[in-house]
């Protein structure tokens, strides 16, 4: 087993005053991402249709990768949390749109938000991103 040498948290713009937690960490080449959900830059959520809160909070993942040198493409896991059953036919439509064979390892969980949020998000990603098995 291999341990953890060390922890780097990458520098991202946070709300003041906001939740106790790094928006991403970087452990040897993995970064990650904390869950994501629709909320602008100053940590206040955006509400709107599901398809606007899952493309906002994609974005925020987008940003942040960016601060740490990579892009959705280096991507290897993905865990999902949808408000509703209803919405995964819509998730899993705008989910292609981001990402691209090879498709990172994924988890969904749905119902688990209550009524605050209809989408958030967590990823993991390593440079040069997913392979196949």
């Amino acid at each position: 087993m291999t341990k953890l040498k060390s922890r780097q948290n990458t520098k991202t713009k946070k709300a003041q005053g906001g939740p106790p937690y790094s928006a991403c960490v970087r452990v040897g080449g993995f970064v990650f991402v904390s869950g994501q959900a629709s909320v602008d830059s100053k940590g206040r959520i955006v509400h709107g249709t599901f398809e606007a809160e899952m493309r906002r909070s994609l974005k925020n993942v987008r940003s942040i990768l960016a601060t740490a040198g990579l892009s959705l493409r280096d991507v290897v896991q993905v865990r999902s949390y949808l408000g509703r059953q209803q919405d995964l036919a819509a998730y899993n439509r705008i989910y292609r749109e981001y990402f691209t064979a090879p498709l990172p390892a994924r988890t969904t969980l749905i119902g688990v938000l209550g009524d605050l949020l209809k989408f958030e998000i967590d990823v993991t990603a390593y440079p040069g991103g997913p392979r196949p098995a």
